[in-house]
């Protein structure tokens, strides 16, 4: 058997929940400790997984009881901080839960410390640890149904950064050279909705446009219409010479209409991206941060997506080079132009 690897937990919430389950039933993995800041979630811990010894500080865990794997698995604007620290304790391999960071250039500087230690990397994503949409990325990229050309999204119940950004990093997976250009969105957040610990929006429709003209426009909201009966997410992979439809964590999808099942994996969900990270610790994998890099990306859209509704812009990418622009005063859309204060002339474009 591969060497079985220490490993620790730090937050105690759903994703943390995950990780503890994930570990504590895989034979790769000696689960050992595990940290919370709030005193009932310790206690809770220690009830659920005996043996394991809890903290109140990743600080503390981290001198006290250091492990060879460590999952990060608390609020994103966190996610700097812990990971830098489990990087200088020497752990042989990490987990970020996503968001990588709370902005794009905390996630970025995430994974270059990563990079520079040469140790492999897990950002978990249920989709990709599914036999439904690892078999559609295959046919996709098999060229099943031709030359992608739009992918729509429809999201009930959920916003752009907890939901949104595991459907973008499911389409950088589908299409990995195929870098996004410009991202434009339209934010309603009239209604104050809050999620997470984070302010999102009422409504929004989101629109990435990819070097290869590939469109993909995401719906995301509170009470989004999705319009397949009795689901609330809906994907459509609209190709050259056909279309695949699944319905985001279902197992099976319509190929050109057809309805295809797969065998689900044996290991799935946190699981399986562990022994992901377990086999390249073990040197039975190389090293590959596909799926990291993937993550980080969908969080540069999201980024943009925000700036973008913001601002009331389209925002161009790498995001290293937006500039906000100075705020309109005088120009509305729709109203009727006064022929004064500049402007451009939209007949003259050809």
């Amino acid at each position: 058997m591969s060497k079985q690897w220490t490993a620790a937990v730090v937050g105690g919430g759903m994703g943390g929940k995950l990780s503890l389950n994930a570990l504590a039933a895989s034979e790769r993995f000696a689960l050992t400790a595990a940290c919370d800041l709030r005193a009932e979630v310790r206690e809770a811990l220690s009830a659920s997984y005996p043996g394991i010894t809890v903290f109140a500080s990743h600080e503390e865990m981290l001198a006290q009881c250091p492990t060879e794997v460590v999952c990060v698995s608390t609020y994103p604007s966190s996610h700097e901080e812990v990971a830098l620290a489990a990087l200088e304790s020497g752990v042989s391999g990490i987990l970020v839960e996503k968001p990588l960071g709370h902005t794009f250039e905390s996630g970025r500087r995430i994974l270059a410390a990563i990079a520079a230690k040469q140790i492999p990397v897990a950002v978990p994503h249920g989709l990709l640890a599914k036999a439904t949409p690892l078999e559609i990325i295959r046919r996709v990229q098999d060229n099943e149904i031709g030359r992608l050309v739009l992918i729509e999204i429809q999201c009930n119940g959920w916003d752009i950064l907890n939901a949104g950004i595991h459907w973008l990093h499911f389409c950088r997976m589908l299409t990995p050279g195929d870098a996004p250009r410009s991202v434009h969105a339209a934010i309603d957040a009239s209604t104050r909705t809050y999620r997470d610990g984070l302010q999102v929006e009422t409504a929004a429709i989101t629109s990435i446009v990819h070097a290869s003209g590939l469109r993909v426009v995401l719906h995301t909201g509170d009470e989004i219409p999705v319009n397949v009966p009795s689901k609330s997410f809906v994907f459509r992979l609209i190709g050259e010479r056909g279309v695949i439809e699944f319905w985001g964590w279902e197992n099976g999808y319509l190929l050109k209409g057809e309805k295809a099942t797969p065998q689900e994996l044996a290991i799935t969900g946190h699981r399986r991206h562990l022994e992901n990270l377990a086999d390249q610790m073990d040197g039975i994998a190389p090293l590959d941060d596909t799926i990291a890099r993937a993550s980080l990306s969908a969080l540069e859209i999201c980024e943009a997506a925000y700036l973008s509704g913001e601002y009331r812009v389209q925002v161009t990418l790498p995001l290293a080079g937006f500039l906000p622009p100075d705020p309109f005063t005088d120009w509305q859309p729709g109203q009727p132009y006064s022929g004064t204060n500049g402007g451009r002339d939209g007949r003259a474009f050809g």
